[in-house]
């Protein structure tokens, strides 16, 4: 961190799309953190009561030079063109998940990024849940045998009236299912492989309400994935990882660990002040963290994936 409102105090921070995630999240975190302060919101939508509002991300930049980092919370298929001016002006750039709309966009903004020296940090908020990084120090002496991931929810309840969500780009079911993908990617080692997929198409719709993946490690052994949005009553965001040395399950997105159904790792929800404590190390050692293997394993599933026809949805 170089500018001078780095010195001592929290670092000047531009946030993005100002929706349900911003608020929810990015917000408080900040608020709550003591490594950035939201200086200017850009949205056409939303606003914040104590930053300088701006409606279009060219003024913004034109006319909050002073502001060295931001935060891109929009939906992914504008967030290119956004992280490509950011970095191009010199800002450091944390991106919601996913990263981007493809991963062209996302490799291509890697390296202006590294091109421009300066910092790219693509969250995956879910690999900072309580439960994951010691999920995967508990699994690095263990030869993993089966994983069986169980992702279900109710797309009224987390997503009502995004319909962007519903179009080309807008990842459909994945949108929360890379969220366990991020997880399984972060807690075993080496490049997971989509063997299969299916999906389930809304007749009225761009992207899939359902996912069924069959996927296997880079040591061979099983991995199942099931991603409904259709879940009614309780939601269920489980991993279970079956291994020669017991069971391992992550439950509640991660939130809490089990170690042969005994709780080992519970607390409060923790993700976004620890993405952003990430993103304040990354900033201060001029580095980048760019891991892009969830959205390849959603790119991978849908170049496999059997395409079935289901009952229309109705928000």
């Amino acid at each position: 961190m170089t500018s001078s409102e780095n010195t001592g105090t929290r670092v000047a921070l531009a946030l993005a799309g100002v929706g349900k995630i911003a608020r929810d999240q990015h917000i408080p975190s900040c608020e709550n953190g003591s490594d950035f302060v939201i200086a200017a919101a850009i949205s056409r939508n939303g606003k914040i009561d104590s930053a300088e509002n701006f409606e279009n991300f060219d003024v913004f930049l034109e006319t909050r030079q002073d502001i060295r980092a931001i935060a891109l919370c929009t939906p992914p298929d504008v967030r290119f063109a956004m992280a490509k001016k950011a970095i191009a002006s010199g800002l450091d750039v944390l991106m919601e998940k996913p990263p981007a709309a493809t991963i062209g966009e996302a490799q291509a903004l890697a390296e202006l990024a590294r091109d421009a020296g300066v910092t790219l940090f693509a969250t995956w908020h879910s690999r900072f849940a309580n439960g994951v990084e010691p999920a995967r120090q508990w699994l690095l002496d263990k030869t993993i045998t089966r994983i069986e991931i169980t992702w279900k929810e109710d797309v009224r309840r987390w997503h009502p009236g995004q319909a962007w969500i519903w179009e080309a780009g807008g990842f459909g079911v994945f949108d929360p299912g890379i969220n366990a993908l991020s997880i399984l990617t972060a807690i075993i080692p080496g490049q997971t492989i989509v063997e299969k997929a299916a999906l389930s198409f809304p007749a009225n719709r761009q992207q899939p309400i359902a996912a069924s993946l069959t996927m296997r490690s880079a040591e061979g052994a099983p991995i199942k994935a099931e991603f409904d949005w259709r879940q009614e009553g309780p939601q269920t965001w489980d991993i279970v990882v079956e291994t020669d040395q017991g069971m391992l399950r992550l439950a509640k997105g991660g939130a809490e660990l089990y170690i042969n159904e005994t709780l080992s790792v519970e607390g409060p929800d923790r993700e976004y002040s620890r993405i952003y404590t990430r993103f304040a190390e990354l900033v201060r050692s001029r580095e980048s963290d760019v891991d892009l293997q969830p959205l390849r394993l959603v790119a991978d599933a849908f170049l496999t994936a059997e395409r079935h026809q289901v009952e229309a949805f109705i928000e």
